[in-house]
């Protein structure tokens, strides 16, 4: 939309928990790093990724060879969707789209952080991939297309060896308005959910799809759900409860951004948590990320910016614990966000300066970072980020 491992290091700094992070504000700093961060830059013509070393502190520093070229091309234009990159669950492979070649790329993650492109990228199957969803070999891309064409969610099988495969019969044509946001399967893989975020008055809907064996998907009855506000954005299954669903609301104005909180049905059928859209109180809430343990619900607030903060209760509704407002906030247009593994660290991608700002996590709380934010290379047009 225009306005979203197994660690190859053996270091034992890289085994994580996956408990919500209770311990102190600074962790103690390693002399070597404890993952890695990557950024899409969606750079004009030759589309690279930005690739970091990330410390125990939360400080990063730029890998050696970055960016890595993926092989296909950007707009070099701001875009705003969510989960434009990602990792395979054995981190072997990073996935990642080139809106400006209507391409995704594979590379391959060397034990030290580097990349390089497996092969030639891959049709998209339409216009302008703004998103993926990966759950082990099954791949599937939102096309955003261009007002009049090309928009659609196309499936793709993933090989042991990082091939992508068009999957024949999978594609499934969206309206040419309906601006895809994001795209993601549930942690089991049984079901896959797609944003349209719509026209900017609406209508806005969303696609609820149950995955069969083969890949292919059934719509669940009655998708396209009438969305719960304008604009549905950025999505995130809850990591402790594959049929929870979150939804950022983002067109609905000044002050009335809201989070959609639902139950997916074994049919995908989607159905309201409580007193759901829950209000945000911000402007323009769009990208989502969910704590390892599940307590947690962050919200990227583009318009502010801050990033709100919610609780997540043991009947799957949500309680608004604040929000959080960038340190320097001038000019960032903060985008896509990603946790580490452990939940400690929080890092967002800041389109309008082209930065990543990084946040220390604990019980639902964030403090950015001393060395926050950090710049991208130079032309980088940033959208998308993973964390490892």
């Amino acid at each position: 939309m225009h306005l979203p491992i197994r660690a190859t290091v053996t270091l034992s700094a890289l085994l994580f928990t996956v408990a919500d992070s209770t311990g102190p504000w600074h962790a103690s700093a390693d002399a070597d790093h404890v993952g890695y961060v990557y950024v899409n830059d969606n750079t004009a013509t030759a589309n690279t990724i930005a690739g970091f070393a990330r410390h125990g502190d939360g400080t990063l520093t730029p890998l050696v060879g970055s960016p890595f070229a993926t092989g296909g091309a950007g707009t070099g234009t701001i875009i705003g969707s969510q989960g434009t990159l990602q990792l395979t669950s054995d981190g072997r492979y990073l996935l990642a789209v080139d809106a400006g070649s209507n391409q995704i790329s594979v590379l391959g993650v060397a034990s030290n952080g580097a990349l390089q492109a497996i092969s030639s990228p891959v049709s998209s199957g339409g216009i302008e991939p703004v998103s993926i969803a990966v759950h082990e070999g099954l791949v599937y891309v939102a096309n955003e297309g261009n007002g009049t064409a090309g928009s659609n969610y196309t499936g793709f099988t993933l090989s042991t060896a990082g091939q992508l495969t068009p999957l024949s019969g999978s594609t499934v044509a969206l309206p040419p308005t309906a601006a895809p946001g994001d795209v993601l399967f549930n942690p089991t893989g049984t079901h896959l959910i797609g944003t349209e975020v719509g026209p900017a008055n609406g209508p806005s809907f969303i696609d609820s799809f149950t995955v069969g064996p083969t890949g292919l998907l059934t719509a669940a009855p009655g998708s396209p759900f009438a969305a719960q506000a304008t604009g549905p954005f950025g999505s995130a299954f809850s990591p402790t409860n594959p049929s929870r669903l979150y939804v950022s609301n983002a067109h609905a104005g000044p002050n009335l951004g809201t989070i959609s909180a639902y139950t997916v049905g074994s049919d995908s059928s989607l159905n309201s948590i409580g007193a759901s859209p829950y209000p945000d109180k911000q402007t323009a809430p769009c990208w989502v990320e969910i704590t390892p343990g599940g307590r947690y619900l962050f919200a990227v607030n583009t318009a502010v910016p801050s990033i709100s903060r919610y609780e997540i209760l043991g009947d799957g509704s949500l309680s608004l614990l604040g929000s959080t407002v960038f340190n320097d906030p001038t000019g960032l247009r903060p985008f896509d966000l990603r946790l580490d593994p452990s939940g400690n660290r929080l890092y967002v991608v800041d389109a309008g300066l082209a930065m990543v700002s990084g946040f220390a996590v604990r019980a639902g709380h964030l403090r950015e970072l001393p060395s926050s934010p950090v710049a991208l290379p130079t032309g980088a047009t940033p959208f998308g980020i993973v964390v490892s």
